[in-house]
Parts: C-alpha cells; structure tokens; sequence
C-alpha cells in the first residue's frame, strides 16, 4: 500500500478517535440546561434563558469558564429547542447531532459567539428587533466576500441603560451619551486629501493577493487581504490633516431612544448604523443598548409577575383584615381572610408587568408569612399559654397534609 495513501488513513482513524472521545466528554444535554427529558418547549426556552442571562460574556467580562458555559448553553439548546434534532438527540445520544453541516449538529467544534447571538438572538424577546444578544463583538473587519475590493465595516459598541420597574412598566424615553469614532468631515471619511490616491501595486487594485501551495493533496490555492492596503485596492497619497488619514474622529454624541415597555434583564436594542464609524468611508457599526434592572425595595420580578413578601401578625392572620402592599404605580389594599396560613399566595390580576410582545399583563403575587413574636411579655406568654390548649388553635388534618405536600414540593 502507497505511503502516502497509509498516512491519510492513519490521520484518518486518529480524528474518527479524537470525535469520539470528545463525545463522550460532552455533558447531556438535558443536564445543561436543567431540564427534564418530558420538558415542553417552552420550559427548555426558559431554561436556556436563565442560563444565558447567568453566563452572558457581559456579565462575567473575562471569565473563561462562564463563557464556556454561555457556549454549552447555547449548543444544548440548539439541539433542545429543534424537534428533529432533539429526536435523534433522544435516540442516538451525541453522535446523532454531531454529524457535520449535513446533519444540522456542530461538526465537533462547538459554537463560535457571533454563532450563538445571530442563531438565538430572539430568545430575550422576538419581535421589533429586541434581538437578546445580537451581533455581539461587532466586526471590525470586512463586510462581504469573494474577489474584489473588500468595504470595510465599523465595530459594534454596547452601552449599559438601568430601568425602575415603574419605566420597565410604561416604557420611557432615554437620552444617552455615547464616544465613539465618527466619519472625519473633512475628508467624508475617506482619509485623504481630495482625490489623492493611487492603485496599490500589491494586488493591482483587487484588494486581495493569491498564492497557490503544492501539498500532499496537491495545488491548493488560497486567496487573502491584501496587506499593503487592507483590501481597499488604492493607496492614500496625500492623507487628510484632520484625522491624519484615518477617516475617523473620535466625538461624543447624545442619542434618543425610545425603549417600551415590558424589557427584561439582559435584552439589547439594536439601533442600526449608530456604532462606530469605519476608517476610510466604510459602513458604521451598530450600537447595542443593554438592559439592566434596577433592584425594587419591595418587589421581585419573575418575568412578567411580580412578588410581594407580606409578613403578617399573628393577630391579623387569625382575625383576618386589610393590608397595604406597594404596587409598580402606587399601593393597593388587599383583603386577608380570617385563619389565613403562612405559605398562601394572593393573586392580583393583571398588576404585574406587561408582556414586550404585547400579550397582556402579568400579575403581582402576595406570598404570604406569618411573624411570630421573639420577645413576648410575660402577659403575651400567659395569653398563648391559655390559648395552646384550645382545641382550635391545632393543626388540624388538612393543615398538616397541605404542610408536608408544600415541603415536599421544595425537593422535587
């Protein structure tokens, strides 16, 4: 057998031996996420979600492994989220859904981030462009592809914009202060001087260079960037004395934003062409206004319901009463019931927070607790002493089962 023909073989075998080890090393997929196998889609999209606000590159700058994790996330969830995908997942375990393109898996090598925000960027909300992650990193390289004269493209920028619940619950209008590279006005952004320029010798114009390679698998020609003149095809003879030729200067620009009601934690509103301008009449970036939450003294947001911590009096739990709770607008009363028990939850219709997709509003949840006294008198104790030996002031059957069942609740 041909030496060449036997080393192709050996390369062969050792990455057939490479993908199954690395296969057996991915975690399941069910497992990444916290979810069941029975899991609906709307509960693995939940899940993916929480995930993804937990390791989002923007939250852990720089942790390697929260970005591992932001990349598992996504991968489970790709497979998870694709009834197709998720069969054969469910069937044949990874190697299913690791086959390459023409299986619709990860050819082994995961997923890059510019992968995982255009593939999910609707996760974190799905309509008017609230794309949860998109285009995260910006390119600040070259729009297009092929032969030719390459157009440069401006980098993405991210900004940070905090919210109360009561704007999160209105919408509001943000004015917002950005630094960023803007196009030079002297020169239009192109970095010269007039019409100063002259065709870069290197490529003759093309914006790139070919070189062809003689290897084991024969003439493999490879096309780059040409790097006299960074694919633009022409060279700036004269440069512009205002941005010294770079087309760009760095300003300041106040930006007016309308953001509606209903965001959450961790969506980005994309404003399109308002990044950074590109060096030599490129196309500008976009800029990504982040949402972050404001925490309420009072209140804790599950998606679009709200929660109330009400902590009663013994008194007011067995007598029954009014309290007063805050609301995202004000307050509201609400009823308690004679012999309520600590663990019951009101449900105030529709005093939650609305949904982005214009699908209602949520609700605002009273989670009621019962607070029993730490220091009593001497007065108090005799009162409770007297009442313990009441027949009333006992658990009775149903309290214990409704007990137990809630406790056994919190492990399952």
């Amino acid at each position: 057998m041909p030496l060449r023909l036997l080393n192709k073989i050996s390369r062969l075998a050792e990455r057939l031996q490479f993908e199954n080890k690395e296969m057996m090393e991915k975690r399941d997929y069910y497992e990444v996420l916290g979810v069941s196998k029975t899991a609906s889609d709307d509960e693995i999209k939940k899940a993916y979600r929480k995930m993804a606000i937990k390791y989002h590159p923007d939250k852990n700058p720089g942790d390697k492994e929260a970005e591992e994790n932001f990349k598992e996330a996504a991968e489970a969830y790709e497979v998870l989220s694709n009834a197709e995908k998720r069969r054969r997942y469910d069937q044949f375990g990874h190697a299913g859904v690791n086959g390459g393109a023409g299986a619709g898996g990860f050819s082994g090598g995961g997923m890059s981030m510019e992968d995982i925000f255009s593939r999910f960027g609707d996760i974190f909300g799905g309509q008017g462009g609230f794309g949860g992650f998109g285009g995260f990193g910006g390119f600040s390289g070259f729009g297009g592809g092929g032969g030719g004269q390459r157009t440069r493209k401006g980098s993405d920028l991210r900004v940070r914009v905090k919210l109360t619940l009561k704007e999160i619950s209105t919408g509001v209008e943000k004015k917002i202060k950005v630094r960023k590279h803007v196009a030079c006005k002297n020169c239009n952004g192109t970095g010269a001087e007039g019409n100063n320029y002259s065709t870069c010798t290197t490529c003759n114009g093309t914006g790139t260079v070919t070189r062809i390679q003689n290897t084991i698998l024969g003439r493999m020609q490879t096309q780059s960037v040409c790097p006299t003149c960074g694919g633009e095809g022409k060279i700036i003879t004269k440069k512009c004395a205002h941005c010294s030729g770079e087309g760009v200067l760095t300003e300041e620009e106040i930006i007016t934003l309308k953001i509606p009601a209903g965001v959450m934690e961790g969506m980005q509103i994309p404003l399109r062409g308002k990044g950074n301008a590109a060096r030599h009449g490129g196309i500008n970036g976009d800029l990504y206004v982040v949402i972050e939450e404001e925490p309420h003294p009072d209140l804790l947001r599950d998606e679009n319901d709200l929660i109330y911590n009400a902590l009663l009096t013994v008194p007011l739990a067995i007598n029954g009463g009014t309290i007063e709770i805050p609301t995202v607008d004000g307050k509201a009363k609400v009823k308690i019931d004679p012999g309520t028990q600590p663990g019951k939850v009101l449900r105030l219709k529709g005093k939650g927070l609305p949904s982005v997709n214009n699908y209602g509003n949520g609700d605002l949840l009273v989670n009621i607790g019962v607070y029993i006294p730490e220091n009593p008198t001497k007065d108090e104790r005799k009162i409770f002493e007297k009442l313990q030996e009441s027949e009333s002031m006992k658990p009775t059957e149903t309290a214990k089962k409704n007990f137990f069942a809630r406790f056994k609740s919190m492990f399952e």
